[in-house]
């Protein structure tokens, strides 16, 4: 059943609240009278929550509802994903609202980055801010003739009064309770005062706020999706404000009066909303609108079990983008991040999730938030692109940063290829490329690590390698590409009776500069074809074969043995 709010500020817009039988609370008569308000105030209500809809019901509608005052965290990304995963397994919508009522901190600046990233994670809105939708606006600063109406209705019924106490008056009540040990509870001090005592401050001009009448006695209780039920004793409450006396309204009449008039059908948060519940349930039933069902969903930790902050090192989605986290692999991790299909799978799409995902299975205790495995999931995820998305993302990536002039040909692909295994976010490649393209020959023949590469008459060996290079046959072995290296290799290896270890191994140090790296014989084919064909960037620190083997041919290995053996006597003595 659908009822039409009468007296829409937006005669456009359908305004329609569905009626949800299982998501109302049980009918409770309120009377018109102020009068009756003053006199009795108790409250009983019980929601009881369902998972899905069943058919006639009505559509399952969610949103999303960030506040534009910084960058989208984690969290905060997980609750709109969750909420996506929900609203698209159902055949729902996927609302998104900018709650901007802060105006000192709201800035378009964070609001356009919200969305941004959004984006990129792939979960788009149906409805909101670039989309439209019957039910908007979809910002709260531009909704605010919609909450006056129902400020005023509420005035009207008794639900809500007049409150002239100054700031003064406030916070010594608050003393008073603190001195008694009492919730810091308003004392109700205008909640019945005469109409002649509020029409004196009235014409007096004072200041006053909208304070809403919660009954004195009475229990709230919530059957919560993800937590089960949680109850509250409405006399630990106070009459609490709605619109405060410059005429903006606080967050939980907002949001109330956004979820009813949108038809959203089930609330999924942060467990730090979990309190708020109660007001916005209060206010729900004066405003004869049914409750949504909620589903509280708890914190991303810290590995010390803290709540995940700045301290911790990265929260934004934004700083991930940049570390070079692909989307699929943020929400493939913020997706386990306290549910899992009760499988051992970890890895899945959108689309997957969205066919396996249930609000049932979210956990209720908070998850750790780890980088490692995040890191090692987007190294995952990224070698599991196609050969052509993976390289094209490198490439980009290579080019953005200056490495190379290009970001297609051969070099680039077989590059991308290579050292696909020794990449685990896009920033990564940047590091291997280069390392690649390095000749740390001088610190690896420092270290002790050569040292039985260096006893195994390297010296000689080097000149054995030098013949060859300087005769052209290395050279030449090597535009003829993977089969002529290999055939080289194996005619080198005979000549000087070496095999194996005693092969490759001062082979690597000697062409690469490093004990350890990728396949050796694609590494120099591709340093050969890179200087040939001058796809490395001015500046880029690559060292050519030619200027290794010159570097070769100037080596005092006297000094080097004899630095060895100054570095042999040194752990010696330490040990």
């Amino acid at each position: 059943m659908a009822t039409t709010l009468v007296g829409s500020p937006w005669p456009w817009m359908k305004m329609r609240i569905r009626a949800f039988p299982e998501a109302a609370p049980p009918t409770m008569m309120w009377r018109q009278s102020s009068l009756y308000f003053r006199r009795r105030r108790s409250f009983s209500v019980s929601a009881t929550a369902k998972e899905a809809r069943g058919n006639g019901e009505g559509q399952v509608r969610v949103r999303f509802a960030p506040s534009p005052t910084g960058n989208l965290h984690v969290g905060g990304a997980r609750t709109a994903l969750y909420n996506y995963l929900f609203a698209r397994s159902k055949g729902g919508k996927f609302v998104l609202r900018i709650e901007d009522t802060d105006l000192e901190r709201s800035t378009k600046e964070s609001e356009e980055a919200v969305l941004r990233d959004l984006s990129w994670l792939g979960l788009d809105w149906d409805e909101g801010p670039g989309v439209g939708g019957e039910y908007g606006p979809y910002r709260q600063s531009e909704r605010n003739s919609l909450y006056k109406q129902f400020a005023e209705k509420l005035l009207e019924s008794g639900r809500v009064y007049r409150c002239f106490c100054s700031n003064e008056e406030l916070e010594k009540m608050k003393e008073i309770a603190k001195l008694k040990q009492l919730p810091p509870v308003y004392t109700g001090k205008w909640a019945s005062a005469t109409d002649e005592e509020v029409e004196e401050e009235l014409a007096k001009g004072t200041p006053y706020t909208y304070r809403f009448r919660v009954p004195k006695e009475g229990r709230l209780k919530i059957n919560d999706l993800i937590r089960g039920e949680v109850s509250w004793n409405l006399d630990t409450l106070g009459d609490f404000v709605i619109m405060r006396s410059n005429g903006q309204p606080v967050y939980n009449f907002c949001v109330t009066v956004d979820d009813a008039s949108m038809a959203i059908s089930h609330v999924i948060r942060a467990e730090e909303h979990l309190p708020n519940t109660l007001r916005q349930a209060l206010i729900y039933k004066a405003l004869g609108f049914p409750m949504p069902y909620f589903a509280h969903v708890s914190l991303i930790l810290a590995p010390d079990r803290s709540k995940l902050s700045k301290r911790h090192g990265a929260t934004s989605v934004g700083q991930f983008r940049e570390m070079g986290y692909l989307p699929q692999a943020m929400v493939n991790y913020l997706a386990l991040l306290g549910w899992g299909d009760g499988t051992e799978n970890e890895f899945f799409t959108l689309q997957q999730l969205v066919e396996k995902f249930s609000i049932g299975r979210v956990n209720k205790g908070g998850a750790i938030f780890d980088s490692t495995k995040l890191r090692w999931m987007n190294g995952q995820h990224l070698r599991a692109l196609s050969p052509e998305e993976f390289t094209k993302i490198i490439a980009d990536r290579w080019k953005s940063t200056g490495i190379l002039r290009e970001s297609e040909g051969t070099f680039v692909e077989e590059a991308a290829q290579l050292l696909k295994d020794g990449i685990d976010l896009i920033t990564d490649a940047d590091k291997t490329l280069s390392n690649m393209l390095s000749y740390p020959l001088h610190a690896s023949l420092k270290s002790p690590e050569v040292k039985p590469v260096l006893e195994d008459e390297l010296s000689e060996f080097s000149a054995k390698l030098l013949a060859a290079y300087d005769s052209g046959e290395l050279l030449g072995a090597l535009e003829e590409g993977p089969a002529g290296w290999q055939k080289w290799v194996k005619n080198f290896g005979k000549l000087h009776k070496r095999k194996g270890k005693s092969l490759f191994m001062p082979l690597r140090v000697l062409l690469t500069g490093k004990l350890h790296g990728p396949d050796m014989g694609a590494s120099v084919l591709l340093l050969h074809r890179a200087e040939t064909c001058d796809v490395v960037a001015p500046g880029a620190g690559f060292v050519t074969l030619k200027e290794r083997f010159e570097m070769l041919r100037q080596l005092d290995w006297e000094a080097l043995i004899k630095d060895q053996l100054l570095l042999k006597s040194a752990a010696t003595i330490s040990n």
